[in-house]
């Protein structure tokens, strides 16, 4: 194979954006450069890497045998510019996590805003999206998931447990019939997820509460936790979330409580890279924390 690292590293974009035009807005260049670059990488090696539709790029059988070595190629030179750069100064690049909602917008910013405090030419960003992170095409640095993954060459860390609630705002428990067990719930408006957009059973919190029908229903804890705040209905809500929200109570907390955890979730091979296993132990230190202080206040 004759390619270079920065064939390797189009390819990766490629592979990663699944389109031409989303590999190039990373790469900052253009598109139709990026597709003539893959093309010659498809002729140099003599087969096609991805199969192309009209919906975007998807890697075929030698783009994903050509995607371990060139995650390889690519850590081992950001390995190399840690170690010319040394570990003893503060963090540097760009680092992406990749996180459920609830955790992104109630507990990581608080947590990576301080982490950049304390090195300020380090770039972090979040990404927050219901469903399963795929670390293998690197959509992100590391994930905090809500249960441990079972496949593929990961490295999973269980940071901390966190509470759920049902939750109402006081107004909505002024206008509407008292609720003094379980039982009342079938009465009243429900916040919670859409069903079918579930892609965690440990978030299907309905169904432990034997509730099935949901008058507002969005895959966004943030949707969820303002339609709460607004008197829409009484949904199960992240003890974490509640400081955020003034007016909104938690309801028959000896009745129903859950209990769920974070995971920190790498690529085996990144566990090389001292950066991110600093950057790690960091956000696993602060996200500990974050919650234990914001489940206190509630």
């Amino acid at each position: 194979m004759d390619a270079q690292w920065d064939d390797l590293r189009i390819f990766l974009a490629v592979a990663r954006a699944e389109s031409l035009s989303g590999a190039g807005r990373v790469l900052r260049i253009d598109p139709a450069t990026v597709g003539r670059r893959i093309a010659r990488l498809e002729t140099d090696l003599g087969a096609p890497l991805f199969a192309k539709s009209p919906t975007g790029y998807a890697l075929s059988d030698a783009g994903q045998r050509l995607m371990g070595h060139a995650v390889r190629v690519e850590q081992a030179i950001e390995g190399v510019a840690e170690e010319m750069a040394g570990s003893a100064g503060g963090m540097t690049g760009q680092i992406r996590i990749g996180a459920p909602d609830g955790a992104a917008n109630f507990v990581l910013p608080q947590v990576c805003a301080r982490i950049g405090e304390a090195n300020p030419d380090l770039e972090v960003q979040i990404v927050a999206l219901p469903r399963v992170f795929n670390l293998t095409r690197r959509e992100a640095d590391m994930v905090v998931a809500v249960s441990p993954p079972t496949a593929g060459r990961l490295s999973v860390q269980r940071i901390t447990d966190y509470r759920l609630h049902l939750a109402a705002s006081r107004r909505y428990l002024r206008d509407h019939a008292p609720i003094t067990s379980l039982d009342d719930l079938k009465g009243h408006r429900m916040v919670g997820y859409i069903q079918d957009m579930i892609f965690d059973k440990e978030l299907d919190y309905m169904r432990e509460a034997a509730l099935e029908r949901v008058s507002l229903a969005s895959n966004s804890v943030s949707v969820q936790v303002n339609w709460v705040r607004q008197g829409g209905g009484i949904g199960v809500l992240h003890d974490f979330s509640l400081p955020f929200v003034r007016g909104v109570v938690k309801l028959l907390p000896e009745a129903f409580s859950l209990t769920r955890s974070f995971y920190l979730v790498r690529h085996a091979d990144d566990r090389r890279l001292e950066r991110l296993n600093r950057f790690a132990a960091a956000l696993a230190d602060g996200v500990r924390s974050e919650v234990a202080r914001l489940e206190a206040l509630t």
